[in-house]
């Protein structure tokens, strides 16, 4: 999955289904992937449901797309959504769409653009129905995104304790799988290979989801692995390989 910080995006939102909390974080998470060239907002602004993200609109110049609720139940947002990205996409100036919902109609979408070669990030809540968590290259739960005077115990991600950590088997086995994967004759893998590896298989894998910041400091609480600093000299950050305690 390229990461490059010149890729140039677009930023799509389904104001319906995504928290103005979000904004801040979302965008500094973007940030990393990519310059957020396209940035949108689909839904019916004279609705006082969208009165929170008005006052974000300005502040992190985002376009608000309007969408009139003609009907009760299913609205036009969707639709509208849908439409401009492909539009975006048969420009061809774009190198990945961030699509910002918790809607399962938009796995299509995200399955459309990632067959033409594009990089799809899927921002949304952990409601978001499996299906497009797995359309997308990589998906970041938003709970992860709210900043702290923001949270409540209903949002907030608390840090799991190793033996949370060690009993989830999911979890478990798709660390000690990309070790494997990617370690050498002696079972040590770096670190930055078993998080590829992570991303390739899991899109919706985050350390933040178990309250660590970082996929070191995971691995490391979940007490089943070796964690290893090498250094690589010349000044240069030591190197951070892992390997499965079994070996």
């Amino acid at each position: 999955m390229d990461t490059e910080p010149n890729n140039k995006l677009a930023v799509l939102i389904d104001a319906d289904n995504a928290q103005p909390s979000i904004v801040e974080g979302m965008l500094a998470e973007i940030a990393k992937f990519g310059t957020a060239s396209v940035k949108r907002i689909y839904g019916d602004w004279t609705s006082n449901r969208l009165r929170g993200w008005k006052e974000h609109l300005l502040q992190y110049s985002i376009q608000p797309i309007q969408q009139f609720g003609y009907t009760t139940g299913k609205n036009a947002t969707d639709s509208a959504m849908i439409i401009d990205a492909m539009d975006l996409l048969y420009t061809e100036e774009f190198d990945g769409f961030c699509l910002v919902t918790s809607d399962s109609d938009f796995t299509k979408l995200a399955a459309r653009i990632r067959e033409s070669g594009l990089t799809v990030y899927g921002f949304g809540e952990k409601k978001t129905p499996d299906p497009f968590v797995a359309a997308c290259d990589k998906f970041v739960y938003t709970e992860v995104l709210r900043s702290e005077d923001e949270k409540d115990e209903s949002t907030s991600i608390d840090r799991m304790s190793s033996r949370e950590l060690k009993q989830d088997t999911k979890l478990v086995k798709l660390i000690r799988n990309a070790i494997e994967a990617s370690s050498d004759e002696s079972g040590w893998a770096h670190l930055g290979q078993v998080g590829s590896y992570i991303a390739k298989q899991s899109p919706e894998f985050d350390p933040r989801n178990y309250g660590y910041r970082k996929l070191g400091e995971l691995v490391e609480a979940v007490k089943l692995f070796q964690i290893e600093e090498r250094s690589t000299g010349h000044g240069h950050a030591a190197a951070i390989y892992v390997r499965d305690k079994r070996k």
